[in-house]
């Protein structure tokens, strides 16, 4: 049996993952108090996200540190939207979570450094592949934005993190399919 690179729907179920956070950001703006609308996807895409990065991170399907680079954060994203989904259903304050998220972000960050200084990436995936990480880390590090009071200047930060939750959705939608699409051209 020959490789198969499941990156693809992997970076797919990631960008529908950063989907999912903005738009729970984007109900606190509308100061929403029921997010039960977030519980079903929250939980399949966390769960996909988590068994997936899990996977990848323990059993290395792929060369090098990528395993590191994308399996691991996409488990602790799988394990955080599972989180979000069972607090929800259980009418409890999810912001917490984003105290973890931070965590995260640091962990993509020095990926992200590390990408750079081993060479992991270049030219066109480079480019791309630091969007994605960076609007990642970005949007991680942000992430306990959500206590702020959603009135006044409080509402630009939930509109920043809103804004950097869709880049990173659309830098992994955006390196996804340009991999489905390469993939499609490969010799079977």
């Amino acid at each position: 049996m020959g490789f198969v690179d499941s990156l693809t729907v992997m970076l797919l179920s990631a960008g529908f993952s950063a989907l999912l956070f903005a738009f729970y950001v984007y109900l606190l703006i509308r100061g929403k108090k029921d997010f039960s609308m977030l519980i079903v996807p929250s939980f399949i895409f966390g769960t996909f996200d988590a068994v997936s990065g899990f996977v990848m991170s323990f059993t290395w399907p792929l060369p090098g540190a990528y395993n590191m680079l994308f399996g691991d954060p996409l488990l602790i994203v799988g394990l955080l939207l599972i989180s979000i989904a069972c607090m929800t259903y259980k009418k409890m304050d999810a912001r917490i979570l984003s105290i973890f998220a931070v965590f995260l972000g640091i962990y993509i960050a020095v990926g992200t450094v590390g990408m750079i200084a081993f060479h992991l990436e270049s030219g066109l995936d480079l480019i791309s592949a630091l969007g994605f990480y960076i609007a990642a880390a970005l949007s991680s590090l942000f992430a306990p934005i959500v206590y702020l009071n959603t009135k006044g200047s409080g509402r630009y930060a939930y509109w920043f993190l809103f804004i950097l939750l869709i880049l990173t959705a659309f830098a992994a939608f955006f390196i996804g399919f340009n991999g489905f699409y390469s993939h499609l051209q490969s010799p079977p």
